[in-house]
């Protein structure tokens, strides 16, 4: 693995709605000190990448009202590390823009490409699979993902299928499968040869811009046109003309599921993509009575809850099994765990009374 030539691309332009009230349009999950560690979510992807490249070659993609957010939070980047997107299309359009750029600059690129919000436990386990992967697409023509060994039949992930018949670390991908419906997922657990999509690629410059090439041609296209302009004052007027050409599709439906030389490299690192408040109760630390507490916090007869509440304001319960009761900003809500699923119906509610909250 060439230290010089890895570059990382950090997605971090989500809304992350299902983390309301602290997830909001103006002030997204990944911008959050969620887990109560004094990081953001944005800062602690940003430090687990730090031994795979220098940090003049981290790219953020993000959306242009975060501009300040990001600069706030990684002040070590320069103004061409982050990109700014005009507009949400999906992962395939903000992944090419941020390949494109890089092979622009170092045609010999091997690039990593990550969300900025996900939680991984096991760091350095995190970081020996990426140089697993980073040293297999390094002169070879992969395109390669993370696979998570998982631990439950989740409804709520991809999967893939892989070749387990196949030496080494790195093996070929025989299928991807959206979301399945519980019965499929538990038979995927069972069958041994299926893992989770965590969303984390690892490919060459080369390789992912044949890929676009083949299966996303306006796309090459459209970037392939930029790339005089890519660090000229010219790029984001010529971005405005670019992305309206580009499809809102994901990287997965875009490039993956087609392609024939995705592989995937096994990895059990404490991953989740803390999706839900469900999600980051499971992974956070509990007292004695199942709570997850962040805040300053009296509890009652209280058990398998999560509080989060402003540091200021003195909150105190009583009587709550498996509820959320999240404060952020002037908005509280107070929810049934099991209801979670219940968020984006709160925040559509609160988007029709005129609310400025969302």
């Amino acid at each position: 693995m060439n230290f010089q030539h890895t570059y990382v691309v950090i997605m971090a332009g989500g809304v992350g709605t299902r983390f309301w009230p602290f997830s909001r349009q103006s002030y997204p999950k990944q911008f959050h000190d969620v887990l109560g560690v004094g990081r953001t979510m944005l800062q602690m992807t940003f430090d687990r990448l730090a031994e795979i490249c220098p940090p003049e070659n981290v790219y953020i993609v993000t959306s242009q009202e975060y501009y300040d957010l990001t600069k706030q939070q990684l002040p070590q980047l320069s103004d061409h590390q982050i990109l700014l997107e005009p507009s949400r299309r999906n992962t395939a359009p903000c992944i090419g823009y941020a390949c494109y750029k890089i092979a622009a600059r170092d045609p010999q690129a091997n690039i990593v490409v990550t969300p900025a919000d996900h939680l991984i436990l096991k760091e350095q386990e995190f970081v020996d699979r990426i140089k697993v992967a980073l040293d297999a697409t390094e002169k070879s023509d992969l395109l390669v993902t993370l696979g998570i060994t998982p631990t439950r039949p989740d409804t709520g992930y991809g999967y893939i299928q892989f070749d387990d018949q196949a030496e080494g670390e790195v093996k070929r991908v025989k299928t991807f499968t959206e979301k399945p419906h519980l019965q499929l997922a538990q038979a995927f657990l069972e069958s041994g040869d299926y893992v989770w999509n965590a969303g984390i690629f690892v490919w060459n410059a080369n390789s992912i811009r044949k890929a676009f090439e083949s299966y996303l041609p306006e796309m090459d296209e459209a970037f392939r046109d930029m790339a005089t302009h890519f660090y000229a004052d010219s790029e984001a007027t010529q971005l405005l003309r670019a992305y309206p050409q580009c499809r809102n599709i994901s990287i997965d439906n875009g490039v993956m599921e087609k392609a024939q030389n995705v592989h995937v490299v096994l990895s059990d690192i404490g991953w989740s993509d803390l999706g839900t408040w469900k999600s980051l109760y499971e992974v956070s630390e509990k007292d004695e009575n199942g709570n997850v507490m962040d805040g300053h916090i009296v509890t009652h007869n209280t058990t398998g809850s999560i509080i989060k509440t402003p540091k200021e304001r003195l909150v105190v319960v009583e009587g709550l099994q498996d509820f959320i009761v999240a404060e952020f900003d002037n908005v509280l809500m107070i929810c049934p765990k099991d209801q979670e699923q219940k968020v984006k119906e709160f925040v559509a509610d609160a988007t029709k009374r005129g609310f400025e909250f969302v």
